[in-house]
C-alpha cells in the first residue's frame, strides 16, 4: 500500500508544536479573529491541554502536517473537541472526516462519556460533519468565545 496518499493521523509532539498555531490562524483570520484566548492556548499547547490532560493530534499527508484536533479535558467524563483546522490547501481530502472519527476512538478508549464543542453557524460545512458524527445542538451557556454561537455535544456510548 501506497502510504503517500494516505492521511494519517498522528499525536502531538513538541517538534510539531507550531501547527496547532498556524492551522487554527489560518482559519480564524479569514472568518473570524484571533481572540485572546486563542493567542494563549495556540503558542502555550503543551500547558493549555497536555499538561491539563488533553491531547492533540495532527493529519500528516505527503509529510505535511495538514489538519489539527484537541481534546481538552473539561472533568474525569467530558472532554470539549476544539482547535480543529484543516489547511485549505487540503479541502476534500476527507482530514476533517478522519480526526473525527479518531477524536471519538480516543473518547471511547479513554472511557469519555461525553464530547462537546463550540462552534460558529456560519461554518456549515464543520455543521454538517458533527451532525453526522452524532453531534447534537444543546443549550448555549457563557461562552469564551465571542464567535461561539452554537455548543454541540456527543454521548459516547
Amino acid at each position: 500500500m501506497n502510504t503517500q496518499n494516505t492521511v494519517e493521523i498522528i499525536p502531538y509532539s513538541a517538534d510539531l508544536k507550531e501547527h496547532i498555531k498556524t492551522l487554527n490562524i489560518e482559519w480564524l483570520q479569514k472568518y473570524f479573529r484571533v481572540e485572546e484566548k486563542d493567542e494563549l492556548v495556540l503558542s502555550n499547547p503543551q500547558e493549555e491541554i497536555i499538561d491539563k490532560g488533553g491531547m492533540i493530534f495532527y493529519a500528516k499527508y505527503n509529510d505535511a502536517i495538514l489538519g489539527t484536533v484537541s481534546l481538552m479535558k473539561i472533568d474525569e467524563n467530558t472532554f470539549e473537541l476544539s482547535k480543529m483546522a484543516v489547511s485549505d490547501k487540503a479541502q476534500g481530502l476527507g482530514i476533517g472526516n478522519k480526526l473525527l472519527v479518531h477524536s471519538v476512538a480516543v473518547a471511547e478508549e479513554n472511557n469519555i462519556k461525553k464530547l462537546l464543542l463550540y462552534s460558529n453557524r456560519i461554518l456549515l460545512p464543520a455543521l454538517h460533519l458533527y451532525e453526522k458524527f452524532g453531534f447534537v445542538e444543546v443549550r448555549l451557556e457563557d461562552v469564551s468565545y465571542e464567535r461561539a454561537d452554537i455548543k454541540m455535544e456527543k454521548t459516547i456510548s
